[in-house]
């Protein structure tokens, strides 16, 4: 039989989740805007959920810390005040997103995240305090990824973080191809977080990033996923 307040409640439903993915699209905003519209506002909380060693790091000037992945995150953040505007970052975006989804559900009215995260903040040269911006190579210096070039090999380099999705479904197939096109084909894995320097210096803005060279020049750069199929062909197609 035909139950029209279900099909109701069903648009309802629909239209509901529409409105918040609209809501939540609006609220993501790009590093310039995110800045600037930060820089303007008055009666705010700068939020930082990464883990106290991320944020040890580097940071944004005045951001209180509270790692969304900690077991007080919420007993934390209930703390805070709720009529003030909430302006929050994470490393690449994934956990700023579900920490102000999670605040818009504890009644923060405005909480707005920054689209790339410090990845594209410091992609982009912008000042953070701490870690990198006191002038401290992080992990890889320049010269060292350099060194990585000096070979007839094609080098093939991949930028990626151990909480990435996509990165975790290429590491498999990158390292099969180390092992069977080892003999013409580099393969080097670089963690963005552990080496943050070369990172923000090779203006690495997302993850995964693939960059490929060849008798070092870069002949081919990639940012997101890319299947096993494509990068052999790739690979093939530069040797």
């Amino acid at each position: 039989m035909f139950k029209p307040f279900a099909l109701i409640f069903a648009i309802v439903a629909v239209l509901a989740a529409a409105s918040c993915q609209r809501a939540s699209a609006n609220n993501e905003l790009k590093v310039a805007a995110f800045k600037q519209k930060l820089e303007a506002t008055a009666d705010k909380i700068l939020l930082d959920v990464r883990t106290p060693g991320e944020y040890s790091e580097g940071h944004l000037a005045g951001a209180l810390n509270i790692d969304f992945r900690g077991s007080n995150f919420d007993a934390e953040v209930v703390k805070l005040d709720k009529s003030k505007t909430v302006f929050v970052y994470c490393l690449s975006g994934g956990r700023s997103a579900s920490a102000a989804s999670a605040m818009r559900n504890m009644g923060f009215k405005q909480v707005y995240e920054m689209q790339g995260g410090m990845i594209k903040w410091r992609s982009e040269g912008l000042p953070e305090e701490g870690g990198t911006s006191a002038g401290v190579a992080k992990g890889m210096t320049t010269q060292e990824f350099e060194t990585l070039l000096n070979t007839d090999k094609t080098v093939l380099i991949d930028f990626y973080a151990t909480w990435c999705a996509p990165c975790k479904k290429m590491e498999p197939y990158l390292a099969e191809i180390s092992k069977d096109m080892g003999a013409t084909v580099s393969v080097v894995r670089i963690d963005a977080d552990a080496n943050s320097t070369i990172a923000t210096e090779m203006k690495v803005s997302a993850l995964p990033t693939v960059l490929i060279y060849k008798n070092k020049q870069l002949v081919w750069s990639n940012v997101g996923f890319v299947s096993r199929e494509d990068m052999i062909a790739k690979l093939k197609s530069i040797q």
